[in-house]
This record gives C-alpha cells, sequence and structure tokens, in this order.
C-alpha cells in the first residue's frame, strides 16, 4: 500500500475522464483484481480501509469506498452514484456493454422503476409462501441422497449448487435440459464486471453460447404457465412492463439469482463448519436458519464489489469524486468493517447481521434476497434435522472471480 498527498493517475478504461487525484487522497496501486486478492482479499481491504474513506486505485484509475459508512451512503444515492453507466468497470458513457443493460441492476430511475415493481411482486411474500413446503422437501430429498453415498462429502456440487439448481429454476419456470448452463453463463457475468484478464479470456469462448442459450429461455413460450416467467409476461399483457421489456426482466432472474445464491450456501456451510458452537446454536434453534445466512452473507460476502459512476462531482470525505469517474465500492470489506460491526471478522449468530451491504441497499438492493434466504432456510433446517456435527474433512479451494467471493471445492465430514 501506497499513500502519497498527490498523483498521477494510472492508465484509464478507455473513454473515461482520467485525471489526478485531489491533494491529500492516499493511493493504491494494487490490482484489486489479482489473483492474490481473490483469493484472500481481507489483508487488501484493512489497508484500504485505515488508508482512508476514499482511496484512489492507481491501477485502474477508480476512486475505492472501503469502509462501511461510504459504502452504505453511495448505495443508496443513485442520484450521485448512478447505475446507468453500468456497475462493472466499463463505463457505459462511453463504452457499448457486451449484452443489453440489466433493467434492474444497471437502470435507474425512472427506466428501473416498473421493472423493480414487477419483479418485486412476483417475488413476493405470497409467492414464497407457496414454494416453502416444496423447497423445504426438495432439501430434505437432496439431503437422504448425499449422505446415502456416505458422510464425507463435496458441499459444493453436492449441496451449494445441486440445490439451487433444483429449485430455482423450476421457480423460474424453465426445463431441466440445458441448467448446466446457468452456472457458466453467471460465472462470465460477474467475471465480466472487473477487467479484461485472464479470466474473462478463459470464459469468452462460450460467452455468446452461454448468453444464446439463456436468452432463449426467457421467452414466452420457452417458459410454463405457472412460474415467475410466466408472471412476468402476464405484467406485459396488462402493461405494467412493455413487451419488449419482458424477457429482460426474465434475465435478470436467471443472471443473478443462481450465482449468488450458490457461493452464499457456500459461504453459510463453511461458517458452520469452521465454528461448531454456532452449529450446535442453530440445531438447538433451527429458527436461526436466516440469521445464519445473513451473518454469512455479512461475513463472507459472496459479492464482494460493485461499481457506479459519478453523475456530478460529489464530494466525499473532503475530496471531491469528478463527474463520469467510476467508484469502486468494496461490499466484503464494508460488512467487515470495525467502524460499524464488534468483532467483524467473528461469525456469530448472536449478531444482528440487518444492515449489511451484502445484498446492496437502497432501491437497487437484491430484489430476491427473501428467495436466497428461503433457500438456505430449508437447506440448514433438513442439514440439522439429520446431522450432529459438520467439520472440514480436506483442503478447500477458491473459485475466482472478478465480483464474487466463490468456492470450488470444500469437503465436509458428518456426523448424524
Amino acid at each position: 500500500m501506497t499513500s502519497t498527498s498527490t498523483s498521477t493517475a494510472g492508465s484509464a478504461p478507455s473513454g473515461t475522464p482520467a485525471g489526478p487525484p485531489g491533494a491529500g487522497l492516499p493511493t493504491d496501486d494494487t490490482d484489486p483484481f489479482s489473483h492474490e486478492v481473490l483469493e484472500n482479499p481481507i489483508p487488501f481491504h484493512t489497508a484500504l480501509r485505515d488508508a482512508g474513506p476514499v482511496v484512489h486505485l492507481t491501477r485502474h484509475d477508480v476512486y475505492a469506498f472501503a469502509r462501511y459508512e461510504q459504502v452504505h451512503a453511495a448505495l443508496v444515492d443513485w442520484q450521485g452514484f448512478q447505475s446507468a453507466a453500468g456497475v462493472g468497470l466499463s463505463n457505459f458513457r462511453y463504452e457499448k456493454p457486451w449484452r443489453p443493460p440489466s433493467l434492474l441492476l444497471e437502470a435507474d430511475p425512472p427506466r428501473h422503476d416498473a421493472p423493480r415493481r414487477v419483479l418485486s411482486a412476483v417475488l413476493g411474500p405470497r409467492a414464497l409462501r407457496r414454494l416453502r413446503a416444496g423447497w423445504l422437501a426438495d432439501a430434505e430429498a437432496l439431503l437422504d441422497e448425499v449422505l446415502a453415498g456416505g458422510d464425507e462429502f463435496d458441499a459444493v456440487p453436492s449441496l451449494a449448487e445441486a440445490f439451487p439448481l433444483r429449485v430455482f429454476p423450476d421457480a423460474v419456470g424453465i426445463g431441466k435440459h440445458g441448467r448446466e448452463n446457468l452456472l457458466p453463463y453467471g460465472d462470465f457475468l460477474f467475471n465480466a464486471f472487473g477487467p479484461h484478464n485472464d479470466l474473462v479470456a478463459a470464459a469468452a469462448p462460450r460467452a455468446g453460447e452461454l448468453a444464446s442459450w439463456v436468452n432463449d429461455r426467457c421467452g414466452r413460450d420457452a417458459l410454463s404457465d405457472d412460474g415467475f416467467g410466466a408472471r412476468i409476461w402476464a405484467a406485459a399483457d396488462r402493461g405494467e412492463i412493455t413487451h419488449e421489456q419482458a424477457p429482460l426482466v426474465v434475465r435478470s432472474l436467471l443472471s443473478a439469482g443462481v450465482d449468488t445464491t450458490v457461493h452464499a450456501l457456500s459461504a453459510v456451510l463453511y461458517a458452520i463448519a469452521t465454528a461448531p458452537q454456532e452449529w450446535e446454536r442453530l440445531r438447538a434453534q433451527p429458527s436461526l436458519a436466516r440469521v445464519a445466512f445473513d451473518e454469512a452473507v455479512r461475513w463472507e460476502s459472496p459479492v464482494q464489489t460493485f461499481f457506479r459512476t459519478a453523475t456530478t462531482d460529489v464530494r466525499v470525505a473532503g475530496h471531491v469524486i469528478p463527474e463520469g469517474t467510476k467508484i469502486l465500492m468494496f461490499l466484503g470489506s464494508a460488512n467487515r468493517d470495525p467502524r460499524r460491526w464488534t468483532d467483524p471478522d467473528v461469525f456469530d449468530l448472536s449478531r444482528d447481521p440487518s444492515g449489511h451491504v451484502g445484498f446492496g441497499m437502497g432501491l437497487h438492493q437484491c430484489v430476491g434476497q427473501h428467495v436466497a434466504r428461503l433457500e438456505a432456510e430449508a437447506l440448514l433446517t433438513a442439514l440439522a434435522s439429520r446431522v450432529r456435527t459438520i467439520e472440514l474433512a480436506g483442503p478447500t479451494v477458491r473459485h475466482h472471480n472478478n465480483t464474487l467471493r466463490a468456492w470450488e471445492s470444500m469437503p465436509l465430514r458428518v456426523r448424524r
């Protein structure tokens, strides 16, 4: 980490206005998308928070917010920090998006409002109440299948990936054939929010094929008559959104509703495997399942970063963020900021994790977060009824992604 009173900005992304930061602004030349940081971002986050409320990252010429106060403020201030210029490093003011922008994630009011209202209604409490019993039964069936194979298994493919791919596409209304495409598509999508590094290059050859498969699943004829997708198209028929918007809203479900949940489930499984006293607490009080999920999202932050773009010269903590420049918000860092959380590095079920920014905040807050919570509740409840102890059975392996804090492998050993 280097901190200086003045600095000259590094190379800017194509078309992005570059310029030196103001006097007294700390700078850092670390690449937050390097494999070293992606493997373990915690030391880098600590250094950023200690450096100040705003840090200029010279490698990509962006302004970093790593403390909870600034991250939360930027998330709720859509007028000052827009999403419509892209929530990744690419600046849509100057660069063409690789796909049509999301109507929810990459749009601001008023364009954002109608799609958000429709999706909020589709994913509302009534819909989740209808799904709850079925998902609990599905979780129990999946656990029985996994445990029939023995007391040691890899929790990532066996549980964290298998359960969302088992229940969520059904809820959306897409067929079973080709569901394995959802994970690599989401992986590329979240990688694409970062720079064009080796992670993007490795997945690029399949990007067109995967995007085409997902787009084909969003049409009315590809969806069942009783899922979330059909309800989105029905909203278009009622004029609540246009028929051109309907497939893009369905695509938002398939883009953001799988990978994030997979890695959040991995996070809570890792948490309970490495904190046996918290697992005992959860077994004794299964109603803590949703608290456990939210605390794991705070603790691990499956979505680590998102970008915003300054709509005007914005003053933050005494520094001016120039109009048109990118802000990189470190959600994972904010969720472990000791200025906001007591013992932030500890997974603790006695904590109230509400207020974490793992699902965002403000009007762009994740509209499907309650769906993810229901999936976690179902899986943890089934696990608690069948398993007395959980522990790691071998080395874990991280999966690197420019945006996500993810797992490749997590061997677990259970006792029943």
